[in-house]
């Protein structure tokens, strides 16, 4: 039910959409046809939000935010697609989020993550929990960004690459392939630099997980062997879950990791 208290007169929401309690809509903000805004969302002032699209609770939508228009892929032919955001989400100004292409499809957003300035979601884009976008941090189409990311102010992702849990990318980065999880990659194109020892030691890893994903990223990286041959490797060992899960990432690529770099300073205990 709408509190139109908390709703400015200025406001264009249409009649189809779907207002949940205690929603705040600032001025000049439009609320097009198929939306659904759950309890506690903000939104500030001139925030457009298109739809078919589904928004959780407890989101929070800075001035001129666009979220939810149609996709900028040219196959696109009018169909019906659908963007999804979980609970708890921050978009902060102009930040852009696009639906999918294809009928049916979803560009999908989980909860708990903080967009800047300026960031863009484009179509078809899988986004995790806890994730942080820096500055202008671009998704093309059909990126996957698994759990607690950091993304670096301006930088941009290829269609289709896919971005492992804990990783963090530095600013400026042009990223081109996976980064396998727990990484920290920079570079134009990116490289891998080392492991995210600092994001790790702040997450309560232990040194004896950390070093058996050193062990694993070395293997990859730092032993001169292919990927099949440094998965094949670390498979025939014992694995903790945190190195199985770096090994299986490697194991299926598409698109292929990036490739080694100059250590980072951090990749030392």
């Amino acid at each position: 039910m709408r509190n139109l208290n908390l709703i400015h007169p200025t406001a264009i929401i249409d009649p189809s959409a779907k207002i949940g309690a205690d929603v705040q809509i600032g001025p000049y903000c439009i609320i097009g046809e198929g939306v659904e805004l759950g309890d506690g969302c903000w939104l500030q002032h001139h925030v457009t939000i298109m739809g078919p699209s589904k928004i959780g609770k407890n989101n929070k939508f800075f001035a001129y935010g666009s979220i939810g228009q149609q996709t900028q892929d040219l196959k696109y032919k009018t169909e019906p697609t659908w963007l999804e955001v979980g609970d708890d989400n921050t978009f902060r100004e102009f930040c852009s989020v696009h639906r999918a292409t294809s009928p049916g499809d979803k560009t999908i957003i989980g909860s708990h993550n903080h967009f800047l300035s300026y960031v863009h979601i484009a179509h078809d884009c899988i986004v995790g929990n806890h994730v942080i976008f820096s500055n202008n941090g671009t998704l093309a189409g059909h990126v996957v960004v698994e759990d607690h990311v950091i993304v670096g102010g301006l930088t941009a992702v290829h269609q289709f690459c896919r971005i492992g849990t804990r990783s963090i990318i530095g600013g400026c980065a042009k990223v081109v392939q996976d980064i396998p999880p727990f990484c920290t990659a920079d570079g134009n194109p990116a490289r891998a630099r080392g492991l995210n020892i600092v994001g790790l030691r702040r997450a309560g890893f232990t040194r004896e997980q950390i070093r058996a994903l050193r062990d694993a990223f070395r293997k990859v990286y730092r032993s001169g062997l292919n990927n099949a041959q440094a998965v094949e490797e670390l498979r025939a060992g014992e694995l903790t879950p945190e190195a199985a899960a770096f090994t299986d990432f490697v194991a299926t690529t598409k698109r292929g990791i990036i490739p080694g770099g100059k250590a980072a300073a951090d990749e030392e205990e």
